[in-house]
C-alpha cells in the first residue's frame, strides 16, 4: 500500500483527488440532476415526465424580461468593471502614485461589505423621498425628485452603481497582480527605443494583461447573468415595478422556490447556464484562447 501510495505514477491523481470528488458531488451531479428535473412536473412526493413542456412555457413575457434585464445588467457592468480598474491599477502601480497601499485598501473594503447591507444602504440612499441622499443633492443643483427605483433605467443605473461600487476593488487586485508580473527590464528596453507611455501601455501592458483579462471578463459575464441578491433588496423583495428588477435568477427563484414549480424553476436553470455557456464560449473564441499555436 505504502509503495503504491507513494508511487511516482499515482501520487498526482492522488492529489487532484479532492477537486475531482468535489467537482462531481457539488457540480456535475447538481446540474444533471437538475437536467432530469427540467424534463418532470415535480409535485410533493410524486415526480412524471412532462417532455419538453417546462422548456415550451419559457415562451413567456416573464421569461424575456428578465432575460433582458440580465443582459443589460450584464452589458454594463462588462462595460465598466473591465476598463475602469484596468487604469486604475495602473496608476496604482505607477512609483509616481503616493499612498497607493491606502487607495488599494479603500478601494477594496466595499467587496468585503454583505451585499445585504450595501443594497440596502444603497435603498436608502436612492429612495424616493425628498430627503434622500441622491434627491437632495438633485435639490442642491436645481432639479426634482425622482424615483430611482420605479424606472427601468433608473433603476438599471442603481444597479450598475452598486456592482461597480462593490466590485471595482476586486478587479483591481486582478490586475494590479498581473501588472507586477511584468518583468520591468520590457518598459525600460521600450523607453530606450523611443516609445512614449501610451506605446508601452499600448504594446506592452495590454497585451500581456490579456490573460487576466479574459478571465475577469469570463467571471463577470456568469456574475452579471447570476446577479439575484441586489436586485432582491434594492426592491425589498422579487416584486419590482413592471418588472424591472427581475432578473434570470429571480425568475427561477419566483417559479422554483415561490411558487414551488421547481421542474420549471430547472429548466429556466439549464437555459441559464446554456446561455452563460454560450457567450464565455464566443469570448474565448474571440480572444483567440481556443486557436493553435505555431
Amino acid at each position: 500500500m505504502n509503495k503504491f501510495l507513494y508511487s511516482s505514477r499515482v501520487a498526482p491523481y492522488v492529489f487532484v483527488l479532492p477537486f475531482v470528488l468535489s467537482f462531481l458531488i457539488f457540480f456535475a451531479y447538481p446540474v444533471m440532476t437538475t437536467i432530469v428535473m427540467s424534463f418532470q412536473e415535480v409535485l410533493p412526493g410524486q415526480t412524471h415526465f412532462i417532455g419538453l413542456a417546462n422548456y415550451k412555457n419559457l415562451w413567456s413575457e416573464s421569461f424575456f424580461t428578465a432575460l433582458k434585464n440580465s443582459s443589460r445588467y450584464t452589458f454594463w457592468t462588462l462595460l465598466v468593471l473591465i476598463p475602469l480598474p484596468l487604469v486604475l491599477a495602473v496608476f496604482l502601480n505607477a512609483k509616481l502614485t503616493k499612498a497607493s497601499a491606502f487607495f488599494r485598501s479603500a478601494l477594496f473594503i466595499p467587496s468585503l461589505t454583505s451585499v445585504v447591507v450595501a443594497g440596502t444602504i444603497f435603498r436608502l440612499v436612492f429612495g424616493s423621498l425628498d430627503d434622500s441622499v441622491m434627491n437632495a443633492f438633485r435639490h442642491m443643483l436645481g432639479m426634482p425628485t425622482i424615483n430611482w427605483l420605479a424606472n427601468s433605467t433608473t433603476g438599471m443605473l442603481v444597479m450598475v452603481i452598486l456592482a461597480t461600487w462593490r466590485f471595482t476593488g476586486v478587479n483591481i487586485i486582478y490586475f494590479l497582480s498581473a501588472l507586477q508580473s511584468i518583468p520591468h527590464e520590457l518598459y525600460e528596453s521600450a523607453e530606450i527605443d523611443g516609445a512614449n507611455k501610451w506605446d508601452q501601455f499600448w504594446r506592452i501592458t495590454l497585451p500581456l494583461l490579456k490573460p487576466v483579462a479574459i478571465y475577469v471578463i469570463t467571471i463577470s459575464i456568469y456574475g452579471g447573468y447570476s446577479m439575484f441578491t441586489e436586485s432582491f433588496i434594492l426592491w425589498n423583495g422579487n416584486r419590482s415595478p413592471n418588472d424591472i428588477g427581475l432578473t434570470m435568477i429571480g425568475l427561477l427563484y419566483r417559479e422554483g422556490i415561490e411558487r414551488n414549480n421547481l421542474g420549471f424553476g430547472s429548466a429556466i436553470g439549464i437555459t441559464l447556464l446554456g446561455i452563460t455557456m454560450i457567450l464565455n464560449v464566443i469570448q474565448l473564441k474571440f480572444f483567440g484562447l481556443f486557436r493553435k499555436e505555431d
